[in-house]
Formats: C-alpha cells, structure tokens, sequence
C-alpha cells in the first residue's frame, strides 16, 4: 500500500508538471535572465595584502583593522575618505588573519619552543596552533579587503597601509630600531674587518716560514674559533640588513594581490540560482496547495459521514 502511494504520489506530481509546463518553462526564463543581470552587474573582487607588523604592533594592527570594518558597516563615508578611500561606497569588508607559521615562531627563540612544547604536552597542537594568543604573535599577517568593483592600488589599499602607519609612537620606535641595527651592523663590521687582518698577518706570517713545510694549525689554538665568530658576524649583518628593510614601516607590506574575482557562496551564480528557487517556489506552493484541498476533502468528508 505505501509503495502504490508513493507511486501515486509521483503520478500526481507529472500531472502537475504537466498542467504547468508553460508557467514553469516561463519561470526558468524570467530567473536565468535576471540572474543573467545580476551576475553582469553585482560583482565582489577580493584583495589581500601580506603584512609584517614590527616593533610589537600586530594589537595596534588588529584595532585599526577592526575600526576600519566597523566604519564600513555603518557606512561611515566621511571617516573612510579621510584616510584617503578614494571610493568608500564600493568598500565591502576589511578583515586581518594571521598567516600560520608555528615553525618560525617556534625556531624565532628557545623559550618560543619550550612554550610550544609544553603547551602541545597539556592540549591539542591543532588548538594551540589556532589559539589567539600564539596566532597574533606570527610573523606576518594577511589583510582581506572586499570590493564590489575592480580597484587600483591608490584606490583602496595605499590609503589604508599610510592610515595603519600613522602613528607617531611607532614612528619614534622605528626610528630608535633602525639606529640600534645600523649601529650594531657597524660594529660587526668592523670586528670582521679586524678579524680579515688577523688572519691576513697569519698568513703572511706563515708564508714568510723559510722551510717548506706544510703549516699545520693545532686545534688547541683559538683560529678556529676567530673564523668561527666571522662566519657568525657575517650572518648577522646578513639578518640585520633583511630587518632594516623590513623596519622601514611600521606595518610593512610583503606582498599584495588584487582584484581577484570572488566566486564563493552566489556570487556569478545567480544564474543558476535563481531559475531554481523561481520553480522550487512555484512547486512548493503547489503542494501546499494539494494538500490544503486534500486536507479540506478529508474534513467535507467526515462531516458528511
């Protein structure tokens, strides 16, 4: 009986396709063309640029971000065009994630490791590894701006990298940074100049040696650690003159991609969409409409009865 149901239920269901097909045929038409419209017309691009936030500011960082969104929302155009937006209307959304990177937080210092470790010994790694607190002190961090239009850098993104950098406290802390880096790079330099003359001497040293002997340099001697020191200067000028570029700005840009079409969720899909929940629609209020007469013949009857 409830497969000879079903069986009717489904015969029922093609008699009203059936009675029906112009309305539906017209449904589908109407949707995919104002989808057709939509997709033309309303468009999202997304642009994300990657930060590294110095001197401690990634707290200062995340603030101004959120005080940018929250001036979006509430559609406040004066604030976003004195920062510099040029077209604020068409500013969707601003949000600032951190990249993962717990390699090089971990490898950044011995105590960073010895957290990670005894943080992945008392909980879930996976949880640590997204916390809040060990996130925000990655190294760089991804802005996401959304727009509804295709946009320049001096459009939307130059202003808000010069308005995040506007800050006269980290001015002066940029400032006190890149003298202590150019000065100790001075100092390094200089100590591996003393070190080259050291073993300039050396060598002249041992080529003045009248026998022709090999020269052979005892381990107990202290030359191995002179060019073991030189090869560690000589790293740390290298990392010092990566930080000085990188201490430039307050909140420095690495890298920037623009314009990317957004396809998540509906949109460039309304085409699809729509036609669908036109019919669905129409269908739905089709059974609900059968089973209302259903329903209403069931009560005529037992009155009847």
């Amino acid at each position: 009986q409830a497969y000879e149901g079903f069986l009717s239920w489904v015969f029922r269901g093609f008699l009203f396709v059936k009675r029906n097909l112009v309305i539906l045929i017209v449904l589908f038409i109407i949707g995919a063309g104002i989808g057709f419209y939509l997709d033309r017309t309303t468009k999202v691009y997304n642009h994300e640029v990657t930060v590294l936030p110095n001197f401690g500011s990634v707290e200062y960082t995340y603030s101004k971000v959120a005080l940018i969104n929250s001036k979006i929302k509430e559609k406040n155009l004066d604030f976003l065009k004195s920062i510099g937006v040029k077209t604020p209307k068409d500013l969707g959304e601003i949000t600032i994630e951190p990249i993962n990177d717990i390699y090089e937080f971990a490898n950044k210092n011995d105590r960073n490791f010895e957290v990670i470790k005894l943080m992945s010994e008392n909980g879930d790694i996976n949880k640590i590894i997204e916390d809040k607190t060990t996130s925000r002190n990655y190294k760089y961090h991804k802005i996401k701006i959304t727009t509804d239009k295709l946009m320049k850098r001096s459009d939307i993104l130059e202003p808000i990298l010069k308005y995040l950098n506007d800050n006269p406290y980290y001015d002066e802390v940029q400032k006190s940074v890149v003298e202590s880096l150019k000065r100790n790079n001075e100092a390094d330099v200089n100590t591996v100049d003393q070190i080259n003359n050291l073993l300039a001497n050396f060598s002249a040293t041992a080529a003045s040696q009248k026998s022709n002997q090999l020269v052979y340099i005892n381990e107990n001697t202290q030359l191995n650690d002179v060019l073991k020191t030189k090869t560690e200067l000589i790293q740390s000028i290298a990392y010092r003159n990566v930080e000085l570029i990188n201490a430039t700005e307050t909140v420095k840009e690495s890298s920037t991609i623009l314009n990317v079409k957004n396809t998540k969720s509906l949109n460039g899909k309304m085409k699809y969409t729509l036609p669908l929940l036109f019919i669905s629609i129409f269908l739905l209020l089709g059974i609900l409409k059968s089973f209302y007469k259903t329903q209403m013949a069931k009560m005529e009857t037992m009155k009847n009865a």
